[in-house]
C-alpha cells in the first residue's frame, strides 16, 4: 500500500518540477506601469471620441496599450461598458478592481470617459415567479430592483467623481433583447430614469445623468422585435422623461449613405431625434452621440469599402463640428474588439486584436490632430477623376513615411 503512495508522489512531483520549469521558461506578460508624468491627449478636435471595449480585457497591459493608442490618435474621451453583474456580484458586496484599473489608465492617459450603465447580476433578476433566475437574461431589470440599481449607480458615482461625471442609463431600451425580451415599455425606462436620477446626482453634484441611446430601428408599435427609435423618444417625453435626464445619449449609423444624404436610417437620423426634443421645447439638453460610424467589411449588405468609410466618417465628423452645435461628441465604434468576432463587427474596428491599427485610424488620428491642415490629409486626384472621393493619407514625420491610397477602383466600384 505505502510503495504505491509513494509512486505516485513521486510522479507527482516529477510534474510540478515539469510545470515549474515551463512556468520558468515563459516570457511574462509585459507590465502596465503607469507613465510619468501623466500623459496630455493634444487634438485640435476635442468633440471627436470612442467607443472602446476594455471591460472584457484579462491583461492590464492590453487596456494601457488601447488607451495610448487613443491618446496618440487624438481623442480625448472614450465611452466604456461597466457592467453592474461584473461589479457587485452579490448585494452590497463591491469589488471595483474591473473598473479601477480602466480608470488607473484612462487618468494616466489624459483621457475623460463617459460610463454606460446595465448588465443585471442574478440576485437582482431573482422573483417570486423566478426564484432562481432560470428565466431572465442579463437585461431583465425587475421593477423591484430598480432602487438596488440606483444604489449601484450612485456608489459608482460617488467613486469616481471627477474621472467619470457623464453616466449613460442602459443600452437601447427600444429593443426587447436590451430589455430582457420583454415588450420594450417607455413608461417603464422612464421610471428607471426617475429612480436613479436623484441619488446619482446625491453622490456627485456634477455628474451628467445620460438617457440611454436608442438602437436605430424601424420596427412598428406592438412589434415584438422592438420600436422605432423616434416614435420611442417621443414616448419617453410623452411620460415626463425630460426631468430626469441632463443628456440624450444618440445612436446613429450610416449604414451605406454618405453623411450628407438625406435623414432617414442613416446618420443624420440624429436630426430626426433633435427635432422631437426641438418639440419638446428641450432645446437646451445636449447630444452627445455615444454611437456611429461606417463597416467595411467585403460582404456584410449594410458595409460600404474602406475608402468611402474612411471619407464618411471624416465628412460626418466635420459635419457635426460644423452643423451640429447640439451635438458635444462624436463617439465612434468601435476602437478595438478584446477577441476576433470572425464576422462583420470586426470591420468597425479602428485596430485589430493584435493592435495593428487600421487606416480609418490613421485618416481620423490626422483629423483629430490637425495633420490634414499641412497636406497629410487630402482629396485623392484619381478616384476624384472617377467620379468619386477616395482618400490619400501621406504619413510625414510624424506618423512615418508610408503613403496609403485608397481609389474606389480598388475596391470594384462604388456601392451605389
Amino acid at each position: 500500500m505505502i510503495k504505491p503512495l509513494l509512486s505516485l508522489l513521486s510522479w507527482l512531483i516529477r510534474m510540478w518540477i515539469i510545470y515549474w520549469v515551463i512556468g520558468a521558461l515563459v516570457p511574462a506578460p509585459p507590465r502596465a506601469a503607469l507613465e510619468v508624468p501623466d500623459r496630455v491627449v493634444e487634438t485640435l478636435h476635442p468633440q471627436v471620441c470612442m467607443h472602446t471595449r476594455l471591460i472584457d480585457e484579462v491583461e492590464e497591459w492590453k487596456i494601457q496599450r488601447t488607451l495610448q493608442l487613443v491618446r496618440e490618435m487624438g481623442v480625448n474621451t472614450i465611452v466604456e461598458f461597466f457592467p453592474w453583474a461584473y461589479i457587485e456580484r452579490s448585494p452590497d458586496q463591491y469589488d471595483w478592481s474591473s473598473v479601477d484599473r480602466i480608470v488607473r489608465h484612462a487618468r494616466n492617459q489624459g483621457i475623460h470617459i463617459i460610463a454606460r450603465m446595465g448588465l443585471v447580476p442574478g440576485w437582482a433578476r431573482q422573483t417570486p415567479d423566478d426564484p432562481r433566475a432560470e428565466r431572465s437574461t442579463l437585461n431583465t431589470l425587475p421593477l423591484d430592483s430598480f432602487d438596488d440599481f440606483a444604489q449601484f449607480a450612485a456608489d459608482f458615482a460617488a467613486r469616481y467623481a471627477g474621472t467619470i461625471d457623464q453616466l449613460i442609463i442602459w443600452n437601447e431600451p427600444n429593443l426587447a433583447f436590451e430589455w430582457g425580451y420583454q415588450q420594450v415599455d417607455p413608461a417603464g425606462y422612464v421610471d428607471l430614469l426617475r429612480t436613479v436620477y436623484a441619488p446619482i446626482h446625491a453622490a456627485n453634484p456634477n455628474a451628467v445623468v445620460l438617457a440611454a441611446g436608442l438602437a436605430p430601428t424601424l420596427e412598428p408599435p406592438g412589434s415584438p422585435n422592438g420600436l422605432n427609435d423616434i416614435l420611442y423618444l417621443e414616448a419617453l417625453y410623452a411620460n415626463g422623461a425630460a426631468a430626469y435626464f441632463d443628456a440624450l445619449a444618440v445612436h446613429t449609423y450610416g449604414f451605406t449613405d454618405p453623411p450628407e444624404a438625406d435623414p432617414a436610417l442613416n446618420f443624420r437620423r440624429a436630426e430626426l431625434l433633435r427635432d422631437v426634443m426641438l418639440r419638446y421645447n428641450d432645446d437646451d439638453t445636449p447630444v452627445i452621440i455615444t454611437e456611429t460610424g461606417w463597416n467595411d467589411h467585403p460582404r456584410w449588405t449594410k458595409a460600404v469599402h474602406a475608402a468611402q468609410r474612411v471619407t464618411y466618417t471624416l465628412d460626418a465628423l466635420r459635419m457635426v463640428e460644423s452643423q451640429w452645435a447640439w451635438a458635444e461628441k462624436t463617439c465612434l465604434w468601435v476602437f478595438r474588439y478584446p477577441y476576433p468576432t470572425f464576422s462583420y463587427p470586426d470591420n468597425f474596428t479602428f485596430v485589430n486584436t493584435e493592435f495593428q491599427p487600421r487606416p480609418i485610424y490613421y485618416a481620423v488620428q490626422a483629423y483629430a490632430r490637425g495633420w490634414e491642415m499641412d497636406g497629410l490629409l487630402s482629396p485623392n486626384p484619381l478616384s476624384a477623376r472617377r467620379g468619386g472621393w477616395g482618400v490619400r493619407l501621406i504619413l510625414g514625420e510624424k506618423i512615418g513615411s508610408e503613403t496609403f491610397v485608397f481609389p474606389p477602383s480598388l475596391n470594384s466600384g462604388w456601392r451605389q
